[in-house]
């Protein structure tokens, strides 16, 4: 180009409304091929949908039986697949913590792991970071760009059924639970995998477990269990944040974490200082579910902040999930209980998770 010349700037085109609605969904679906599950090509080519969660189990029948991996081979070609069909990059995520929570299974041929448990125990945040170097490069050699991990929940209640009963706790030290997480998280970046830091305000008290029902943490809660939050929001480790579905009327008196405006948008966005993607726990979990229909619970959510509606599809499978999620959306912007700008708002939080912005 001649010297003087300004060069043009090549602008990104505008999306329509639905693209943006679309990428406000994380969707879990049936199958290890992507031809198995209609609903998953239907939702990402034609609702475009920005997130994908897999499954090694499909638990939405009395037995359980594989669903979304069977070999590193295999879940590299699905991941393809759906990058394929995606309308923007899609952020393919997993809970791949290590150790009880553990899709990617040595039985499938992928590495052994350990959980966050046992790297506590051990207390070597170099030996945490190189474990955890061991999960991420799984991801990242299978395509997989999102672990939903690490828990930085802290182990207040040692007998908790969800999370320090299978050892998904690093330690009752919430300094502890930072500096190990931090490590783990480091380990990702360097393989090109991002992490999400869970459950928001903190599950690691619970007698109960939202999966199952509404959990109470109101007389067990501290605040202290917002240590590891504060700290790595604070030094710009935090990708992501996943809510928990827990009680605590001292934060709210009406509403779980993940739908509550004090929750999310006061404590999290506000005190934490926290502007990244907001995602939600399963959306079909009975914690939310026993109190909320799920177009109530979908409203509920992104009027309290979150940006990324989970809806793992396994607790219960629904072949249109998709579709009701974005009638949700539309019908809360047709009666005027959020603007476009609020959709907006997501929109640019997941373009810079996914590295578009």
């Amino acid at each position: 180009m001649p010297e003087g010349v300004i060069r043009p700037v090549l602008l990104r085109p505008e999306p329509p409304l639905e693209v943006k609605i679309g990428q406000m969904l994380m969707l879990g679906f049936q199958g290890a091929a992507v031809g198995e599950d209609q609903s998953i090509i239907d939702a990402l080519r034609d609702l475009h949908v920005g997130a994908v969660v897999l499954f090694d189990q499909d638990l939405s029948t009395r037995r359980a039986r594989p669903r979304n991996i069977v070999s590193p081979e295999q879940v590299a070609q699905l991941t393809a697949d759906l990058q394929r069909l995606a309308t923007l990059p899609l952020l393919i995520s997993i809970d791949q913590e290590g150790g009880v929570i553990n899709r990617l299974k040595p039985a499938y041929g992928f590495p052994a792991t350990l959980s966050h448990a046992a790297l506590g125990e051990r207390n070597d945040p170099e030996f945490t970071r190189a474990q955890a170097g061991v999960i991420a490069q799984a991801l990242a050699d299978v395509g997989i760009n999102l672990n939903l991990a690490p828990v930085v929940d802290v182990r207040v209640n040692p007998n908790s059924p969800i999370i320090a009963r299978v050892e998904r706790s690093f330690s009752a030290d919430p300094q502890s639970v930072a500096t190990h997480a931090e490590a783990y998280i480091d380990a990702h970046h360097a393989r090109g995998v991002k992490c999400t830091l869970k459950h928001f305000p903190g599950h690691g008290s619970a007698l109960g477990d939202t999966h199952l029902g509404f959990t109470d943490v109101t007389n067990t809660w501290s605040e202290a269990e917002l240590i590891p939050y504060r700290e790595l929001i604070g030094k710009g480790k935090a990708d992501a944040v996943m809510t928990a579905h827990i009680f605590n009327s001292k934060l709210d008196p009406e509403l779980p974490a993940t739908l509550s405006p004090a929750i999310i948008t006061g404590l999290l966005r506000q005190e934490l200082g926290f502007d990244g993607v907001v995602i939600s726990d399963d959306i079909q979990m009975r914690g939310i579910t026993d109190l909320f229909t799920i177009e109530k619970a979908i409203e509920l959510a992104i009027v309290a902040g979150v940006d990324i509606i989970a809806v793992a599809n396994n607790l219960t499978y629904s072949g249109t999930i998709a579709e009701r999620f974005v009638a949700t959306v539309r019908r809360m912007l047709d009666q005027g209980i959020i603007d476009e700008a609020r959709i907006e708002q997501s929109y640019q939080r997941v373009l810079r998770l996914k590295g578009l912005a």
